[in-house]
């Protein structure tokens, strides 16, 4: 008898304290209750963590639009099934139109494979030019090279260029890419596949340091082995050190676009997503 009198009179002082604490709050001025509450976070904790079209190829760019909403994340880049090469100026300013009017950021269009034919990287330019995208994520031939700095300089725009792992006999590691444009113009850079890289056997963490001045664009995501088997699966649950990746884009400030490229599931992939989101998230609140 005595253990339910203290259990109760231990509950009554519990909701007593609350109730009165409640009370108290509802008179405090807004800007007292402020002071004592928790601040809003930025849940990528500065990164721009986003997505990459590609994700999400299987669906229209309003179906795209949306999902990404529902995913949580406000940046994305577009691949060409979202917004076609050669769409008139008119499709691509109504494309950015969308894009921004749904509240999301248009941060770049690719993979875009150029040769060494001016005609047809100039038609690039203008394309990522004409939907307001301030990065082109590229995969230009070697002997274009100095083409496209040409006209990356012209039309004011970065080029990243992607590397693409084993069987990519242009440009397998971010470090390849890195050697080409190192000593170039500033308006080319890298766009590092973190899944591709550790398929190569190779530390992403590491070479973002290294890469860090031209590292204008990153594809995130995760593998199931560290060889060219490697195939992928959700953020967190692969071998590639997630931890150690975000460390070192927090720590350089990274200003540029975090894209998630989710490759797996592409009729159904925004359970994938967002549970590689979720493990982003849980990672950046520790780091």
């Amino acid at each position: 008898m005595t253990d339910v009198r203290r259990t109760d009179r231990r509950r009554f002082l519990q909701t007593g304290f609350l109730g009165s604490a409640a009370l108290a709050a509802a008179c405090l001025p807004a800007r007292l209750v402020a002071a004592v509450t928790k601040p809003s976070r930025d849940p990528f904790d500065g990164l721009k963590v986003g997505i990459t079209s590609y994700s999400l190829r299987k669906f229209t760019l309003d179906q795209a639009i949306t999902m990404t909403k529902e995913a949580g994340v406000k940046y994305i880049s577009l691949k060409d099934v979202h917004l076609p090469l050669k769409s008139t100026p008119a499709a691509l300013r109504d494309a950015c139109v969308k894009i921004e009017a749904a509240g999301l950021v248009l941060m770049g269009g690719g993979v875009i494979y150029l040769n060494d034919k001016e005609d047809e990287v100039r038609a690039a330019f203008e394309y990522v030019k004409g939907a307001g995208m301030p990065t082109m994520i590229a995969s230009p031939e070697p002997a274009a090279l100095d083409l496209v700095e040409r006209m990356a300089k012209q039309y004011d725009t970065r080029v990243a260029i992607h590397n693409h792992g084993p069987g990519d006999k242009r440009y397998p590691s971010p470090l390849d890419v890195f050697r080409l444009v190192k000593d170039r113009d500033a308006h080319l850079g890298l766009c590092m596949d973190v899944g591709h890289t550790v398929r190569l056997g190779e530390d992403p963490a590491a070479e973002i340091h290294q890469c860090a001045r031209r590292l204008y664009d990153l594809h995130m995501k995760d593998v199931t082995q560290a060889t060219p088997k490697g195939a992928g699966i959700e953020v967190g649950k692969g071998v590639i050190d997630i931890v150690g990746i975000l460390k070192a884009l927090v720590g350089l400030r990274y200003p540029y676009h975090v894209a998630l490229e989710y490759e797996i599931h592409e009729n159904n992939p925004l359970p994938g997503i967002v549970e590689s989101y979720a493990y982003l998230r849980g990672v950046l609140a520790t780091v």
